[in-house]
């Protein structure tokens, strides 16, 4: 049964890479005015990322530390929420994941979990929203730990997620040996898998995975993907939906009005 997360959207998906900034701009990825962006350009779905504060609010933050965005290198964890609101605050603006659920109700939010200690407060923020939201993590139990805080806080629509690392590795190799069974055992319980096209010499999108992917009812999305082409590309080659920080591009290409 397909989740409601996919349901109504448009496919391919468009999945807004921590909002759409441009080039030049002093807006941090993952703010508020990146995720406005994103929303103000039509996307349908936004990526975002959450880590926890040393309050424990789960905020929109990509990177363990400030050091890439602020040259600070304190990590997230250490940080106050509130001080790290004033420090976004002439960058687009800082967001809890609670607080953007309810500020852009219509988009549709794929979740990294990025650290375990925000996992609790992810799934008690998702839990009103599991109906638009895509749980996921490199590690997947920081996502079964967001999924199990969800059910916890009486999600009526617990949300629909993605598979980590282990998840990931593990159907490389069964579709690459045709072990149909295995793959399907692998993927019970996901909803999609979000994989890179290559990871270093390793081509990690390739007709096997997509064939078992698809042959389990699983969407495929292809990251981090900038060039209107290759977009195209990959989404003849069976791609369901693409991760861009430029999304105004990728609707252009694969939504052509």
């Amino acid at each position: 049964m397909t989740h409601p997360y996919f349901e109504g959207a448009a496919a391919p998906r468009v999945l807004a890479h921590r909002g759409l900034v441009r080039e030049d701009s002093s807006v941090f990825d993952n703010s508020a005015l990146a995720l406005a962006a994103a929303d103000a350009a039509g996307a349908e779905y936004v990526e975002t990322d959450c880590r926890a504060t040393s309050d424990g609010d789960a905020v929109l933050f990509h990177d363990e530390t400030l050091q890439r965005l602020l040259g600070d290198p304190r990590p997230v964890a250490e940080v106050s929420t509130k001080e790290l609101a004033d420090l976004f605050a002439a960058h687009g603006g800082l967001l809890t994941l609670g607080e953007a659920l309810e500020a852009f109700p219509a988009l549709r939010f794929n979740v990294d979990v990025k650290a375990r200690a925000a996992a609790a407060d992810v799934g008690r923020a998702v839990a009103r929203h599991g109906h638009r939201v895509l749980l996921t993590s490199f590690d997947d139990r920081n996502r079964r730990a967001a999924l199990e805080a969800a059910h916890d806080a009486g999600a009526e629509v617990l949300p629909s997620s993605s598979g980590g690392r282990t998840t990931i590795a593990l159907l490389l190799l069964a579709s690459a040996l045709r072990l149909t069974r295995w793959s399907r055992r692998i993927l019970r319980g996901v909803d999609a898998v979000q994989i890179p096209e290559r990871y270093g010499a390793l081509r990690v999108f390739t007709p096997a995975l997509v064939r078992a992917a698809h042959d389990a009812g699983v969407e495929v999305h292809v990251w981090t993907v900038n060039d209107p082409d290759r977009m195209r590309a990959l989404v003849a080659a069976g791609a369901d939906g693409i991760v861009t920080d430029r999304a105004d591009l990728a609707i252009a290409a694969l939504h052509p009005r």
